[in-house]
C-alpha cells in the first residue's frame, strides 16, 4: 500500500468515527418534540517520509455545541453554554450541600 492509499484509508476511518451520531447518538423524539444534537468536529492529519521510511497520524475531536429542538410550534437552537452554567451551578451546589451536611 502506497503513502497516498494509507492517508486515504486513515482519512476514511476518522471520518466514519467522528459523526454527530457516533459521538452523541441519534435524534431523540418524545411526544411531539424532537431533539437533534449539534457538535463541532475537527480533524487533523500529518505525514512525513524520508529515506528510512514513512509515517503518518491523524486525530479527531468533537465538542458539543447545542441542540436543535423541533416542536409543532417552532424550531430553535439551544446553545449549551447557557445550559452548562446552570448545570455547573447545580453540581457545585450539590457538592457544597454534601460537604456542609457532613460537618454536622
Amino acid at each position: 500500500m502506497g503513502s497516498f492509499e494509507r492517508i486515504e484509508s486513515l482519512t476514511e476511518r476518522l471520518r466514519r468515527s467522528a459523526t454527530v451520531e457516533t459521538v452523541y447518538g441519534d435524534p431523540i423524539s418524545v411526544g411531539d418534540r424532537t431533539i437533534v444534537p449539534v457538535a463541532s468536529i475537527g480533524y487533523g492529519f500529518g505525514s512525513g517520509g524520508g529515506e528510512d521510511g514513512f509515517g503518518m497520524g491523524g486525530g479527531v475531536g468533537a465538542t458539543p455545541v447545542g441542540v436543535v429542538e423541533i416542536t409543532p410550534d417552532e424550531t430553535r437552537f439551544i446553545r449549551f453554554e447557557e445550559s452548562r452554567r446552570v448545570g455547573l451551578a447545580l453540581v457545585v451546589g450539590f457538592i457544597l450541600g454534601v460537604l456542609l451536611n457532613g460537618q454536622k
